[in-house]
C-alpha cells in the first residue's frame, strides 16, 4: 500500500467501520461510549494482527484503525471547543461577529487527518476597510484611558486565557497539528506575553531633558501611534497573535488583525475572550480571507499608522515597499536560517538535549529552529552517534496521541518544500543518516531526518527548511565556523555549544543575529526582545523594547517660563517708576 492511503468517504460522524480479516464491522459512536468503543476496536484490531491475513488486508486494517482513532479524538476535542463557546468562524468588526459581505467562506483543515474542521468567512478589501474604520473610531476613547485602566481590562482577558487553556490548546492542535502538549504550552506562552504587556505599559515612562536655556523646559511624552495592522503566521497561531496585539493594545493602540488562513480559529477564539473580558468594541478587529486584498487595504489606508508582520522575507519586502507610500511604522519578523555551532569542548549530553528540544518543536516549523548544524571535526563522530540515538526516540503521530512529540507538516506545500530541499542535498553529495522521506503515516507526515556531508552550496544551507531536518556540516577552526554561520542573508537566531567562557562571549558577539543561545536552546519569553538583523527583520517584539514599535515620542517644549519672567521684569520696572514718582 502507498503511504497516505485514505478512506474518508466510507465514514461519517455517527458510525465507523473497520476491517478484521477482510470483514467490516460497524460501531456506533456515542459520546458516553466513545472510550469503550475505541478500546473494543483496538482489541479486535490487535487480534486481527495475530491472524494469518494477507499483507494488503493487514495494512488496510491498520490505516482504517489509525483513521478512526485520530478522527474520533479530533471530534471529541472539537466538541469540547464548541461546548466552551470558543469556535468562531466569522470575522470581528466593531465588536460584532460578521460573515463575509459576499457570503464566501474558506475551509480550515486538520493537517493530521486532512478533514475540514471549519468553514470560515472569506473576507477582502471592503471588510478590511470597515474594520480599519472601526479601529480608528475606537482609538480616540481607548487611547485616552490610563495605562492602569487598560491594564485592568486586559487582566480579565488574561484570566480567561488561563481558564480556557485546555480548550485553546486542543484547538491549536486541531488546526495546526502540533502535539497537544505543545498546544497547551503555547497557551501559557501567550498568557505570559499578555500578562507582561499589561504590566509593562504601566512603566512606559517619558523623560525630562535638561534645559539649554533657563526659561524653557523640555518633556518627552510617549503616545500610542494609532491603528495597527497586524499580520500573523500559522506556526504559532495563538502566541504570535497575542505577541502583537497585546503590546499594541496595552500602549493604547487599536488593532485590525489578519491571522493566517491556515489557522484562524485560535485567533478568533482569543478575540472572543477579549470581548468577554470587556475590551471595548473596535479595539480589536479580526478579518481573514483574501490576504492580498486585506494587505493592500492596510497599506493604502492613511488611518493605519503601523504594520506589524511575521512571515516570509518575500512578503515582508512587499509590505515594506507598500508601507513607504504612506510612511507607516513597520515591525518585521521575517524568519531565519539558524546556525548551531558545536565546538570540540561542548558537553554532548547537554548539546543533544537542547538541540532536540528546539529543533523538533512544532516539527521544525519554527523561525528560530536550528537548521545548519556546524560541528567541529574533533567531536563530529561522537556527536553524530549521540544525535542519531536521540532522533530514533522521537515518536511521530497525531497530536492527540499519547507520547507523540512530532506531528505533521502544515500542508502539502510545506511537505514538498522539505522533500525538494532534501533531494537537492542528496543530489549534491549529502548522505541520509536517518529518515529522509515521507513517514508511513502518509499525508504530510515527514520522518525526523539527519543529513551528513552537507555543504554550503546546497539549497538547504541557504533556505529556511521549516521541517524536521538536521543538516550536519564539519568545520576545523572557530574562524571558519563564524564565517559559515554568517554567510547567509538572514540573521534571526544562532546557537553555540562550548565550555570555554571566553569563546562564548567572543562567538556570541561575532554572530550576525538578533538572538544567541549559549549552551541552551532559545525559549522566547515575554521579558526578552525578540527579533533579528539583516533580512530577518526590523524592530523587536516583547520586552520593554517592543513598546517602541507602537509608541511615538513627542517633544513638548514649555516656553512660558520666559514669558512669565519677562512679565515679572516689566512689573518690577513699573513698580519702581511709580515709587520714584
Amino acid at each position: 500500500m502507498e503511504a497516505g492511503f485514505w478512506f474518508p468517504s466510507i465514514f461519517n460522524a455517527s458510525a465507523a467501520a473497520f476491517v478484521n480479516g477482510g470483514v467490516f464491522f460497524a460501531c456506533r459512536e456515542d459520546d458516553a461510549e466513545a472510550s469503550k468503543s475505541r478500546k473494543r476496536r483496538w482489541a479486535l484490531y490487535r487480534r486481527s494482527q495475530r491472524q494469518l491475513i494477507s499483507r494488503p488486508t493487514h495494512l488496510l486494517c491498520h490505516y482504517i484503525i489509525l483513521y478512526l482513532r485520530i478522527s474520533m479524538d479530533a471530534k471529541s476535542a472539537m466538541a469540547r471547543v464548541k461546548n466552551a463557546g470558543l469556535l468562531r468562524m466569522q470575522g470581528l468588526i466593531g465588536g460584532k461577529w460578521m460573515n463575509a459581505y459576499d457570503g464566501n467562506t474558506f475551509e480550515v483543515y486538520n493537517p493530521a487527518t486532512s478533514e475540514v474542521i471549519a468553514n470560515v468567512a472569506c473576507m477582502g478589501k471592503q471588510e478590511a476597510d470597515d474594520a480599519i474604520a472601526s479601529a480608528h473610531a475606537a482609538f480616540s476613547s481607548w487611547s485616552k484611558l490610563t495605562a492602569n485602566e487598560r491594564s485592568k481590562l486586559m487582566r480579565k482577558w488574561y484570566d480567561l486565557l488561563i481558564s480556557h487553556q485546555t480548550e485553546l490548546g486542543q484547538l491549536i492542535t486541531l488546526e495546526q497539528g502540533k502535539p497537544v502538549a505543545e498546544g497547551q504550552a503555547e497557551v501559557m506562552i501567550a498568557a505570559d506575553i499578555l500578562e507582561f504587556s499589561l504590566e509593562e505599559v504601566k512603566r512606559s515612562y517619558g523623560d525630562i531633558i535638561p534645559q539649554t536655556q533657563v526659561d524653557r523646559r523640555m518633556f518627552v511624552l510617549k503616545q500610542p501611534v494609532g491603528v495597527v495592522g497586524a499580520i500573523t503566521p500559522w506556526n504559532l497561531p495563538l502566541a504570535l497573535v497575542i505577541q502583537k496585539v497585546s503590546l499594541a493594545m496595552a500602549c493604547g493602540c487599536t488593532v485590525v488583525l489578519k491571522p493566517s488562513e491556515l489557522t484562524p480559529l485560535s485567533a478568533l477564539a482569543a478575540a472572543d475572550l477579549a470581548l468577554q473580558a470587556g475590551i471595548p468594541p473596535g479595539v480589536l478587529n479580526v478579518v481573514m480571507g483574501i490576504a492580498p486584498k486585506i494587505g493592500d487595504a492596510f497599506l493604502a489606508s492613511p488611518k493605519v499608522r503601523a504594520i506589524s508582520f511575521t512571515g516570509s522575507i518575500a512578503v515582508g519586502k512587499m509590505l515594506l515597499a507598500g508601507a513607504a507610500q504612506t510612511v507607516k511604522k513597520t515591525s518585521m519578523e521575517l524568519g531565519g536560517n539558524a546556525p548551531c555551532i558545536i565546538f570540540d569542548d561542548a558537553d554532548l549530553e547537554v548539546t543533544v538535549k537542547a538541540l532536540m528540544s528546539v529543533k523538533f518543536f512544532n516539527s521544525g516549523q519554527l523561525c528560530i529552529s536550528p537548521n545548519r548544524i556546524l560541528v567541529q571535526e574533533g567531536v563530529y563522530e561522537k556527536f553524530v552517534i549521540a544525535l542519531t540515538e536521540a532522533v530514533h526516540t522521537l515518536r511521530v503521530g497525531h497530536g492527540f496521541d499519547e507520547g507523540v512529540n512530532q506531528g505533521p507538516l502544515i500542508n502539502k506545500a510545506a511537505l514538498h518544500k522539505v522533500e525538494s530541499l532534501v533531494e537537492d542535498a542528496v543530489s549534491k553529495g549529502a548522505k541520509v543518516l536517518v529518515g529522509g522521506k515521507r513517514h508511513s503515516l502518509g499525508l504530510t507526515f515527514y520522518e525526523p531526518t539527519i543529513l551528513v556531508d552537507v555543504t554550503s552550496d546546497m539549497l538547504l544551507s541557504r533556505t529556511e527548511i521549516f521541517g524536521p531536518v538536521l543538516a550536519l556540516q564539519q568545520f576545523k577552526t572557530e574562524e571558519e565556523a563564524i564565517h559559515l554561520a554568517n554567510d547567509i542573508n538572514e540573521g534571526l537566531a544562532g546557537y553555540i555549544y562550548t565550555e570555554n567562557l571566553q569563546r562564548c562571549w567572543r562567538v556570541a558577539e561575532a554572530l550576525e543575529c538578533g538572538l544567541v543561545g549559549v549552551n541552551d536552546g532559545i525559549v522566547p519569553v515575554a521579558i526578552a526582545p525578540f527579533g533579528g538583523c539583516k533580512q530577518s527583520g526590523i524592530g523587536r517584539e516583547g520586552s520593554k523594547y517592543g513598546l517602541d514599535d507602537f509608541m511615538e515620542n513627542k517633544i513638548s517644549v514649555l516656553g512660558k517660563y520666559g514669558v512669565i519672567l519677562q512679565g515679572l521684569d516689566l512689573m518690577e520696572e513699573l513698580r519702581n517708576k511709580l515709587l520714584m514718582a
